[in-house]
């Protein structure tokens, strides 16, 4: 077997279900549902053995981690394994009775988003009434006990300019490093290009923003910044590299090398339930898609990129912005299907294979629903509707 050095560090995307509907939202297109979720033991056995690989930090996220009420659970179970614990989450949901368990079962680090300094703006973009007033007594509660605090600022054309509001805030919460990050264009931003796409000139105007604070600021506040990759001179890496410096779990459990790796067609993802976190680490299909540093047996082939500009083609036909579904507590939503209603004359997305008719390969069968065409039924239709929100009045 080939062994390759271990990641630094394991993303738990422990559910796709949010209160928040974030049209730039990086999960996937199609959604897990609850349904499909790995349950508390697959994600107890997933943190002891990336501790026994060697991995060293834990993060926990979603969309939104603390929906999920084993989350103190696992947080627990990772600080018993030595891993380092951090939460990245909206704020809205849980609130101090779940931040009081988080902090007794050993939480070292919270990351909390941010929409927008304006409480308007935050609301439209996050689909969710009075979220900055929300986001801003949750971050008070985390100073409270004495948590660091990180502040996830997403940047798109709708908010470009206001970068030193949101350093602002961060001082104001008393947060000790903020990311200004503009929108990665893939999952639903990839879908919402058209729309959240900064120009040039707003480009360089957050940049120079950037640099102004952390003149300004020096050590006061840790300043990170991210660029749209669309106008990066080269493409970078993925976090280091794919499936170099971490791994990514999905909801159903599939191990992926990247955070957007979902969304390249035609690339097989390997599941927790079929296979151990180091077999597929060292010898899994995606894993060894790639330049093979670590001498994969299989050989080496490269991600198809060109599918990758195939849909960024289709997200600039697509005009309309979409919405990814918002988590409520109905009956649907605990059976695993988001309650959404699709607005009048809404349209249906443009299938994301749209070089191909067949439905797409389901790796781990056993584990997950099998996937059909079905004719265009009212029925179908409804099912198609409350996946995906869609509305063209959003900006």
């Amino acid at each position: 077997m080939t062994v390759a050095p271990p990641p630094l560090s394991v993303l738990l995307e422990l559910t796709h279900r949010c209160p928040l509907a974030c049209p730039y939202c990086s999960n996937p297109i199609a959604l897990a549902a609850l349904r499909e979720e790995m349950d508390t033991a697959g994600w107890r056995s997933l943190l002891l053995q990336a501790a026994d690989m060697g991995v060293l930090q834990a993060h926990f996220s979603g969309g939104e981690p603390m929906l999920r009420k084993d989350l103190p659970e696992l947080v627990a179970h990772a600080r018993a394994l030595g891993l380092y614990s951090n939460l990245i989450t909206s704020g809205v949901a849980g609130g101090e009775p779940m931040l009081d368990q988080l902090q007794a079962a050993g939480l070292e680090h919270v990351q909390l988003s941010v929409q927008d300094v304006d409480p308007a703006g935050a609301d439209r973009i996050a689909g969710y009434r009075n979220s900055l007033a929300k986001k801003r007594e949750f971050a008070a509660a985390v100073r409270a006990r004495g948590l660091p605090l990180t502040l996830n600022a997403v940047l798109h054309r709708h908010n470009a300019e206001r970068v030193p509001g949101m350093v602002a805030l961060a001082l104001e919460w008393q947060a000790e490093r903020i990311e200004v990050a503009h929108t990665q264009y893939y999952g639903w931003g990839l879908r919402n290009r058209a729309a959240l796409m900064p120009s040039r000139e707003q480009l360089m105007a957050t940049i120079d923003a950037v640099e102004t604070a952390r003149r300004e600021l020096g050590d006061r506040l840790a300043i990170d910044f991210v660029t749209p990759d669309y106008y990066a001179r080269q493409p970078k890496p993925c976090m280091g590299g794919w499936g170099q410096r971490f791994v990514n779990i999905s909801p159903r459990g599939d191990v992926l090398p990247c955070h957007a790796a979902e969304t390249i067609d035609g690339m097989r993802f390997d599941n927790l339930r079929e296979r151990s976190l180091a077999d597929i680490w060292n010898n899994g299909d995606a894993s060894c898609a790639s330049a093979a540093p670590h001498g994969c047996r299989r050989s080496a082939r490269a991600a198809p990129s060109a599918r990758l500009t195939g849909a960024a083609a289709v997200a600039r036909r697509w005009r309309s912005v979409a919405m990814p579904p918002r988590w409520t507590r109905s009956a649907n939503a605990r059976r695993g299907m988001p309650r959404c209603a699709p607005p009048p004359n809404a349209r249906p997305p443009p299938h994301r294979r749209s070089s191909s008719t067949a439905a797409p390969a389901v790796p781990n069968a056993r584990h997950r629903p099998a996937q059909t065409h079905e004719p265009p039924t009212h029925r179908s239709r409804l099912r198609q509707a409350r996946a995906s929100v869609y509305t063209s009045r959003l900006f």
